[in-house]
């Protein structure tokens, strides 16, 4: 079985499983990391799924989850955000969703983003394009910033980084059509590649956040840089685009 197919069925089995989960919300346990960071039975279920199929599958890779941290391997290594949107997803918001991306030699070459309740399925390959359940998309042609809508989120807030999102948030909403905070940053990277978002930025998230949404971004011809417009997936200053209103809105970040 080729990699693709692999993948795409195991995280078909992890969203099915999480919304089985969501189906039975008064079973799953809501836990606090902290005071505004929480995980549920579901996310670690979840995980242990797509762990084991992965390590049986392909022993040689490491392994990097949310809720099960980080192992080394020798072929590369798989990012994992069992639920991104926990929040959402404990509270029965159907903004979230699985991410799975395959890293080798340090690059990102291949991911998938499911958010089953939305039944909505997102993948790419590198150099190979991006899809949304099996039909290519491409990013939107907005090139006018009254005309963008963008989404984001606060996630800085909640773990008290300063500086936060806020004065970039009050700067940009002034300039643009409307915004959108649904609390997954896989689906709003995969919303700008299929064009129903023109942007999304946010800071202060991690690699399993993103890296799946990044490269199918990237795949549907966007762009992605950090807030001063290195071309680079950094997880802390995330700005991506469709592309034509990038510039514009590093001016107000």
């Amino acid at each position: 079985m080729e990699m693709k197919q692999f993948l795409l069925e195991t995280i078909n089995e992890a969203g099915m499983l999480a919304l089985d989960w969501a189906h039975r919300r008064e079973q799953n346990e809501v836990h606090y990391k902290s005071a505004k960071d929480l995980v549920t039975d579901a996310d670690f279920a979840v995980e242990a799924l797509i762990k084991d199929r992965l390590q049986e599958k392909f022993p040689n890779f490491g392994f990097w989850g949310e809720e099960s941290g980080q192992q080394k391997g020798q072929d590369g290594r798989w990012i994992v955000d069992p639920i991104d949107g926990t929040v959402s997803f404990a509270r029965g918001f159907d903004y979230w969703s699985v991410s799975i991306a395959v890293e080798i030699e340090g690059k990102i070459e291949m991911g998938a983003v499911f958010a089953p309740a939305l039944e909505l399925l997102f993948y790419a390959e590198k150099g190979k394009g991006a899809t949304r359940n099996g039909k290519a998309i491409q990013v939107s042609k907005t090139d006018r910033l009254e005309q963008v809508i963008t989404a984001t989120g606060f996630a800085c807030i909640r773990s008290d980084v300063e500086p936060n999102n806020l004065p970039r948030f009050n700067r940009i909403v002034k300039e643009v059509l409307g915004f959108r905070i649904r609390g997954s940053a896989a689906v709003d990277l995969c919303s700008v590649a299929d064009g129903s978002l023109d942007a999304f930025f946010e800071q202060n998230l991690n690699l399993y956040d993103v890296a799946a949404g990044a490269l199918i971004l990237e795949e549907a011809g966007g762009k992605i840089t950090d807030f001063k417009g290195k071309e680079q997936l950094d997880p802390k200053a995330v700005m991506a685009t469709n592309g034509s209103i990038h510039h514009d809105l590093l001016n107000l970040a």
